[in-house]
């Protein structure tokens, strides 16, 4: 018998995001649930991306914290030009870097832009950064940077968006409690809050009892400043690891 046998898992993810995490939750008998509450979008210009990304040589470190910055990035550089070296937030975004053909010179030791910056902090006094990020972004990293002695440059690849569709469907979810999740996957702070504003634009209270697994600390406290308590916490900020405290807990 499969761990999550015809467990019903709603994931809060972009929906191009979702499909990893939905084959790993399919692999183990689960059922996945997928209502987005988060879309990705054009920043409101791509004007300061571009500049950057026209004196891409003279920085000294480039910066990535998702996998949808380095998408954009792929997308409008110019494949000569070349920053020294590169910092990523996680495996997951290391591994966008590498499937464009770049090196990864750092991967910090927890995935979250704490770690990250302290892993960089020592090795960029009075150089030249280039952070491309989403519009929304918390400014740990490039503010505990900037302090550490770098000049820091932020880019804004992409924004995140509500997408209003997530609503109907989400009302027919919690329409009666036969339909209603065993568990709820937050993959990201947004992913938090961003649900719980659809719920309220829907006229629907999230149900006691349903299981609420957090992919990391971030997100857990964005939870917990929401009201709610995560169920589950993953151990390493990974969709990997999410599905396995889910195996082993739901």
């Amino acid at each position: 018998m499969h761990t999550l046998h015809n467990k019903r898992i709603l994931i809060t993810r972009t929906r191009l995001q979702a499909s990893d995490l939905a084959v790993q939750l399919e692999a183990l008998g689960a059922n996945p649930l997928v209502i987005p509450t988060i879309e990705i979008i054009p920043p409101d210009s791509y004007a300061p991306l571009d500049a950057a990304l026209a004196q891409l040589d003279t920085f000294d470190w480039l910066i990535f914290t998702s996998a949808n910055a380095v998408e954009v990035f792929a997308a409008r550089r110019n494949p000569t030009s070349r920053s020294k070296k590169i910092a990523v937030i996680g495996p997951a975004t290391a591994r966008a870097v590498q499937g464009i053909g770049l090196h990864v010179d750092l991967i910090p030791p927890s995935y979250v832009a704490e770690s990250l910056a302290e892993a960089l902090a020592p090795l960029t006094s009075d150089k030249r950064i280039l952070l491309i990020r989403a519009a929304e972004a918390r400014d740990i990293l490039p503010e505990t940077l900037t302090r550490a002695g770098a000049t820091v440059t932020i880019a804004e690849a992409y924004r995140n968006r509500i997408p209003p569709e997530s609503i109907p469907a989400l009302q027919q979810l919690f329409a009666s409690p036969a339909s209603y999740p065993d568990a709820i996957t937050f993959t990201s702070a947004s992913t938090a809050r961003n649900l719980i504003a659809l719920l309220e634009a829907a006229g629907v209270t999230l149900p006691k009892g349903i299981t609420l697994a957090s992919i990391g600390p971030i997100t857990s406290q964005a939870l917990r400043d929401l009201g709610l308590t995560p169920t589950l916490e993953a151990t390493e900020p990974t969709i990997p690891s999410l599905v396995e405290i889910l195996a082993q807990r739901l």
